[in-house]
């Protein structure tokens, strides 16, 4: 596992703050940080799919179609 990565996905979303501690909302008011986590993550898995298949289609084609699956959009 890649934690450089999931730390910096993490960071971007707004779980962790800047000095490195956690965003200390109640998990209930923290639903900002969690579409923006699992659009990052999607990101991600569109970025490794694009690779997989030779860059057939732009990752952002997969990113629509995960989110969509997933329902995040």
């Amino acid at each position: 596992m890649n934690r450089y990565k999931l730390r910096s996905l993490m960071f971007h979303s707004g779980f962790l703050t800047d000095d490195g501690g956690w965003d200390n909302r109640p998990i209930h008011e923290q639903e900002d940080n969690f579409k923006r986590f699992t659009e990052l993550i999607v990101r991600e898995c569109a970025g490794v799919v694009a690779d997989a298949v030779d860059h057939r289609e732009p990752a952002s084609t997969y990113v629509s179609k995960i989110t969509q699956h997933f329902g995040v959009k």
